[in-house]
């Protein structure tokens, strides 16, 4: 794996809500990739390659007077970042039945016992949404399903979906390092039905799934819809997230474009993940 560097952004933040949800968002339109939030504000990561030293110009939220925010930033090497996760990662436990957990936890008594080496990637399960999205894998039936896991990240949600059942899975994700991230989680879980892949919507051109997860971005989301309706087979269901509760009108009618029907909504602290059917 080549090395990559990342700046990270720790910004200070008060009050905290919402405003760390409104910074998130706007950073993440920014091209940020990653996210930990803390006890005075939040973390955020942005690959070097993609940084400019204006980066921060359009996150209008800084400029706000409702809320007090500082920062600083620093280079971050890559190697550095299993050692900060194993003084911040703590294990979490879904519904009393999927743990998520990094290989230096012990093991937990959790019918789906999932070990994430989360390092850059986002999805070890902490952040709303991902939580959210397991959440809809526990509660849905994935036995022998064709799914489709867009937006992979650390792997998590796909691997979940094999140990629920699926038979045959694609994980793709256009970041190299959440790509290469999601290959070990995938040996790791001892997975054989997942095949990740590194880049965007165009590879769905031709492919068919029963079930589609897509945990990204609000923006992205309204970009490739089209894609997923179009590779989505009949009587199919597509899990979203990666957006707030404002954002639901606005997804629904994109969905609804496509003749996908909301039948489920999961909300926490405000993020929101949705069910659609077709």
């Amino acid at each position: 794996m080549s090395d990559q560097i990342y700046i990270g952004y720790n910004f200070n933040v008060n009050p905290l809500q919402p405003a760390v949800e409104i910074l998130i968002a706007e950073l993440g339109l920014a091209d940020f990739e990653s996210f930990v939030e803390t006890e005075v504000g939040v973390t955020a990561y942005i690959q070097k390659v993609d940084w400019r030293s204006d980066i921060l110009d359009d996150i209008q939220i800084l400029n706000s007077k409702e809320f007090e925010i500082n920062y600083t930033f620093e280079e971050i090497e890559q190697t550095n970042w299993n050692e900060e996760w194993e003084k911040n990662f703590n294990p979490i436990v879904v519904d009393n039945l999927c743990a998520v957990r990094a290989p230096f936890h012990e093991a937990f008594n959790t019918k789906y016992d999932i070990v994430i080496e989360p390092k850059m990637s986002f999805g070890t399960g902490h952040h709303e949404t991902t939580h959210m999205m397991i959440q809809h894998i526990l509660k849905n039936d994935f036995t022998n399903k064709s799914v489709l896991d867009m937006g992979c990240g650390t792997g998590v949600l796909a691997i979940l979906a094999e140990l629920k059942g699926a038979s045959k899975l694609d994980a793709i994700d256009i970041d190299n390092w959440c790509y290469l991230n999601s290959i070990e989680n995938v040996e790791r879980n001892n997975c054989k039905n997942i095949s990740v892949y590194e880049g965007d919507a165009k590879l769905l051109e031709g492919k068919n799934y029963e079930i589609i997860i897509a945990n990204i971005n609000r923006n992205i989301l309204l970009q490739d819809l089209k894609q997923y309706a179009n590779c989505l087979s009949k009587n199919g269901t597509i899990f979203l997230s990666g957006f707030y509760k404002n954002d639901i009108k606005i997804i629904e009618g994109e969905c609804n474009k496509y003749m996908l029907k909301l039948v489920e909504s999961i909300e926490r602290n405000n993020w929101v993940s949705l069910k659609f059917l077709n």
